[in-house]
């Protein structure tokens, strides 16, 4: 029997988009390489996670800053909290400032095992998802890929350097990449940061007075600031969704 006009076409066509909707993980902005399993998907929602962590606590940040500054730095690991905290030890106000410093530095690393997790499944994957952006952000990302290889683990010590170059991420994803232990990760990453927060600390420490006025200054308005630094946040979440409805 003769087969119909169009047949022979239709199913080719039907069978291209199944296998169009098999192959999803192969479209662009995706990091890996091969069909995403379990570890995959949960290392990219921790890449989520850690991308909107930084703005939650932007309120926390705004409250805790003047009059709770110790804690704060133990939460964040930030460096302005660190040298504010190091102010109050210089005055006298922090007589446990060992623990501070020593909890602020664990703080400080708690997220970048991610991105070492990302490095050891996917590779340079992130990298060029990051390097794809733009073409000044691919010579940036080339040369701090070029730094990294070349420094090895002393290029941890300069990731927490603040220089205009993507230094840091892009050290944690080699690091998972090139197959360097979790446990070595670590340790390397939180001697680097350690030293360094302990720099923005003793820098801290001797201004001293300054720093501890303008710190009780700010105490008295840090309620206001953050709540206006929750409306922000609230208002970025409301208002971003709608526009990518508009645009499409």
């Amino acid at each position: 029997m003769s087969e119909e006009p169009g047949t022979t076409e239709e199913i080719p066509e039907a069978e291209g988009e199944e296998q169009a909707a098999e192959e999803w993980w192969q479209a662009d902005g995706m990091p890996w390489k091969h069909k995403p399993g379990r570890a995959d998907i949960a290392c990219m929602v921790w890449i989520g996670i850690y991308s909107v962590y930084g703005l939650a606590t932007l309120p926390l940040r705004g409250l805790l800053f003047g009059s709770a500054t110790e804690v704060l730095a133990m939460i964040t690991g930030g460096r302005v909290s660190v040298a504010a905290s190091g102010a109050l030890a210089g005055v006298g106000r922090l007589p446990h400032w060992p623990v501070v410093l020593l909890v602020a530095a664990l703080a400080s690393i708690k997220l970048d095992w991610i991105y070492w997790w990302a490095g050891k499944l996917w590779g340079h994957g992130m990298i060029e998802i990051w390097a794809g952006s733009s073409k000044r952000a691919a010579r940036n990302y080339a040369r701090a890929v070029r730094w990294a290889e070349k420094l090895g683990p002393w290029g941890f010590v300069i990731a927490y350097l603040p220089i205009p170059l993507p230094i840091m991420p892009v050290v944690f994803v080699l690091s998972g990449a090139t197959g360097l232990s979790l446990k070595r990760f670590l340790l390397y990453d939180f001697l680097a940061g350690g030293f360094w927060l302990g720099l923005y600390f003793w820098f801290g420490w001797q201004i001293g007075e300054p720093v501890v006025g303008l710190l009780d200054a700010y105490a008295r308005i840090a309620t206001y600031v953050a709540i206006g630094l929750l409306v922000v946040v609230l208002g970025s979440a409301i208002l971003k969704p709608k526009k990518s409805v508009r645009r499409r």
